[in-house]
């Protein structure tokens, strides 16, 4: 076998995604002496990243392939250390500290405007994130890693936003080091982390996040799900057998840029017309709600409207489902997807109506003959909780997994 598939990382994915669960087990997937996971196993149980489980819980159920006694099941520590993450919106942010299995410690919404630059909204998330961590009663040496939710296109190799229309001043910002730095000034030593080393931070667009956290927690067996976010922007998240699909540089699912032909006079925040988004987004209804005689400042307004019921409100949110719909024909058609999920503020009844009109009318039915289309089951958490999973899949992966052993072992 290849040697990079029997080291101590790769047994923790192994036991992590339940693949392997038990020294048994691990011997026979790996091929692997019983020594030799015996030392991996205990490299990962030094660290603290592996426990055996609890009785009760599963503890010592797995049967001996020999019909000996019940092997002890191993399973991931997710307490060993916790998560910082934040989920920023146009005009609010969402703000946690996690466990790595994902439970929530402390958490914090307010106010934060995108548009102020990322100087200070950085600024404002290490401050968060210092109170945080004092009402978790969690110390600084616990945290892992940092992970953001943003609402724009991210370079995942270079960590990077790429031409956000609606970010302005985050194109190519150093948003990973200036995290360092808040972090350092609202909690203290950037590199006395459990990580070891520079604190790390990872960023990703959130329809890709969101996906990715909506794709684990209830479809999990679904090889091609599809998320559309339709808030002050409209945008889409894809995940291919369990890995988040990004394109070459970041672009993928950028959805809301997509031009309608017959809307040439729609102006787009990122300066063309015609868009999907100057047309259907959470911002574009709430001009025309406003400039019918409902005053509506945000996609959040819109969101209020619908629940109450405002006429208005109902009848846009079903027509901006229907030009969704339009544009969903097409990515369907061409990805083949097993779930379409359609999230984000306008995320109702009146614009699922819309998009499925449109959808089911236009589709050749081979292509959604298959398909499920639902709203979110996360919720407005799912960047959140996106931004959580990003850190300790890019953290607890093989290869890293044995870096930090390393450093760990000097």
């Amino acid at each position: 076998m290849n040697g990079t598939q029997g080291t101590a990382g790769h047994l923790l994915r192994l036991i992590r995604t339940g693949t392997a669960t038990t020294r048994g087990a691990l011997q026979r997937t790996t091929g692997l002496s019983r020594s030799t996971v015996g030392h991996r196993l205990d490299q990962l149980f030094a660290a603290g990243w592996i426990r055996e489980a609890a009785p009760g819980t599963g503890g010592a159920t797995a049967a001996h392939p020999t019909g000996g006694r019940p092997s002890t099941r191993l399973e991931f520590d997710g307490t060993h250390a916790v998560v910082l993450a934040a989920d920023l919106e146009t005009r609010n942010a969402r703000a946690a500290v996690l466990d790595l299995n994902g439970r929530t410690l402390a958490e914090h919404r307010g106010p934060l405007l995108i548009e102020d630059g990322p100087d200070g909204v950085l600024d404002t998330l290490g401050r968060w994130f210092g109170t945080l961590l004092g009402e978790a009663s969690v110390p600084s040496a616990r945290v892992c890693g940092v992970g953001l939710s943003v609402p724009g296109p991210v370079d995942h190799a270079s960590g990077l936003v790429v031409q956000p229309p609606i970010m302005p001043g985050w194109d190519g910002y150093p948003v990973a080091e200036r995290m360092r730095r808040a972090y350092a000034e609202h909690v203290g030593d950037p590199e006395g982390t459990d990580a070891g080393g520079p604190l790390p931070v990872f960023l990703d667009n959130d329809a890709n996040l969101m996906a990715y956290a909506e794709q684990r927690a209830g479809h999990a067996d679904c090889a091609a799900f599809l998320l559309v976010k339709v808030s002050t922007g409209i945008g889409a998240g894809l995940v291919v057998d369990g890995e988040m699909y990004r394109g070459i540089d970041g672009g993928a699912g950028d959805i809301g840029h997509i031009r309608l032909h017959d809307r040439t006079d729609a102006l787009c925040m990122c300066g063309s017309y015609g868009c999907l988004a100057a047309v259907a987004s959470g911002r574009a209804l709430a001009g025309r709600l406003t400039a019918a005689g409902v005053p509506t400042a945000s996609g959040s307004d819109v969101s209020a409207h619908l629940a109450a019921g405002q006429p208005d409100a109902v009848r846009l949110a079903r027509e901006a489902g229907r030009r969704v719909g339009e544009v969903l024909v097409t990515v369907v058609t061409v990805l083949n997807p097993g779930v379409l999920m359609i999230a984000g503020e306008l995320a109702g009844t009146p614009f699922l109506t819309g998009v499925r009109e449109l959808l089911y009318q236009r589709a050749m039915p081979r292509t959604t003959a298959h398909l499920e289309v639902v709203t979110s089951q996360l919720g407005d958490r799912a960047g959140l909780a996106g931004a959580a999973a990003m850190v300790v899949e890019q953290l607890y992966a093989p290869d890293r997994a044995d870096a930090r052993l390393a450093d760990l072992g000097r």
